[in-house]
């Protein structure tokens, strides 16, 4: 599995798609560099802090005849501006990304263990006591190792009934949302 830097964040499932026509990292010619994603952060960053001394300000008066409020009041077009830019580079940096369908189906494919939150969710509404630690008892340690076999196994060593058996069984990693 090939992994892709997204600023500093590995991304397995995806990857920048190639623009021939951008320029890639000053000192790794082989990075695409995630200039959308960079932009969106920066402009919720200012966006946010003007936000944040909006609700530091505006509740507070200090005089009847307190105009400070009208100057700070006069920047709400320049906070939503700043996000509305985010927005945009955000929408644009995701639609430069490549999804990796076969990276993210063998990822799921290997880690049986998300589908152990459905297990829970089904014994808590059988009114199964301390679901949560049945659960962990059982997956605790079994990180990367936790396959088909064994969620098979687990699920049928619950006491519930078969009708919840059988759809916690007919469940696969990729299917469970």
């Amino acid at each position: 599995m090939s992994e892709t830097a997204i600023g500093s964040i590995p991304a397995n499932g995806s990857s920048n798609k190639i623009n021939t026509g951008e320029v890639g990292s000053s000192t790794m010619p082989h990075k695409v560099n995630p200039i959308n994603f960079e932009n969106c952060e920066g402009n919720l960053y200012m966006s946010n802090g003007i936000l944040q001394v909006f609700s530091n300000k505006l509740p507070i008066s200090r005089y009847q005849r307190d105009l400070s409020d009208s100057t700070i009041a006069r920047n709400f077009g320049v906070a939503f501006g700043y996000s509305l830019l985010a927005y945009e580079s955000l929408i644009t940096g995701l639609n430069k990304l490549e999804i990796n369908r076969e990276a993210i189906d063998s990822d799921l494919n290997n880690n049986w263990a998300i589908l152990t939150e459905a297990i829970q969710c089904v014994m808590k509404t059988e009114n199964i006591e301390n679901a949560y630690e049945i659960i962990k008892n059982y997956t605790r340690g079994t990180e990367g190792n936790f396959g088909k076999d064994n969620y098979i196994d687990l699920v049928n060593s619950l006491e519930i009934s078969s009708e919840n058996k059988d759809r916690l069984l007919r469940l696969t990693p990729t299917s469970y949302f």
